[in-house]
């Protein structure tokens, strides 16, 4: 079985290599995101040597790795699952040996490794020739920052398996979509760090998984987070990934008994 979960990576990743000048043109696009990023935050910095914990350097550093970052986590799995709902495909993925919440998270792993390799990497590349970001030195801190991006991975294809999910139960799930996209987006940090909202949102905003996608990874990078602190982060993603299989689990189990084709 773990032999069929790895071909469905290695396909997914042949499927994405197919469209990759996409990704090319994708890198051109997310510099510009991030130089205009960069331009406004100096901007607001102004004389100003800290904002909300961080320099403008490490928020230089903040906003290059948190998007390039998300070029790693980010699918459309959320989308691709209510699609196969609404025309009833999936009744064939639930007749086949394997499980299909599984395989669609196996199909989001060999995606994310396709950008990982192709897009986040190289792109990484290209932004630190442009702009002046710093780089950790320490190995350390880099497997750490590894280890963290792929929970994101994992916890942000959670969100997308459980909203795409909904279809069953809501038949048109369009809005839940755009407004999970909406809420990891800005919540989880990738628009405005964290540290940078007032107190009482930051309070509730450390209560919700998204802060685990974007905001924790990219502060250990950065340094804003450091020494013993670090591994109380990694766990809070561990954690926010565990609980997440519960209504994971729970939708799946339930929807199974709800598929009805529309439009035949």
């Amino acid at each position: 079985m773990l032999s069929a979960y790895l071909e469905i990576i290695r396909m997914r990743f042949l499927m994405m290599l197919a469209y990759r000048v996409n990704y090319y043109s994708g890198i051109l696009i997310y510099a510009l995101n991030i130089g205009s990023y960069y331009f406004v935050y100096k901007a607001i910095y102004g004389d100003q040597t800290v904002i909300g914990g961080l320099t403008l350097g490490q928020m230089t550093t903040y906003v290059a790795i948190s998007w390039m970052g998300r070029a790693f986590y980010f699918n459309n799995l959320d989308r691709e699952i209510a699609t196969e709902i609404r025309d009833g495909s999936v009744a064939v993925q639930l007749i086949r040996p394997y499980n299909y919440v599984y395989v669609k998270m196996m199909q989001g792993l060999g995606e994310g490794i396709f950008r990982l390799v192709l897009f986040t990497t190289p792109g990484m590349i290209f932004i630190w020739l442009l702009l002046p970001i710093d780089l950790p030195t320490d190995p350390g801190l880099w497997a750490v920052y590894l280890v963290m991006l792929f929970f994101s991975f994992l916890i942000n294809t959670q969100l997308n398996i459980i909203t795409g999910l909904f279809a069953f139960f809501l038949e048109n799930n369009e809005g839940l979509m755009r407004m999970k996209r909406v809420a990891v987006d800005l919540f989880s940090g990738l628009i405005i760090p964290i540290s940078f909202f007032p107190g009482w949102s930051k309070t509730v905003m450390e209560w919700l998984p998204f802060q685990a996608i974007t905001y924790l990874p990219s502060a250990v990078f950065t340094g804003k987070i450091t020494g013993s602190e670090v591994f109380g982060k990694l766990g809070i993603q561990a954690l926010w990934f565990f609980i997440l299989i519960i209504p994971m689990y729970v939708l799946w189990s339930r929807s199974r008994t709800r598929l009805f084709v529309q439009g035949g």
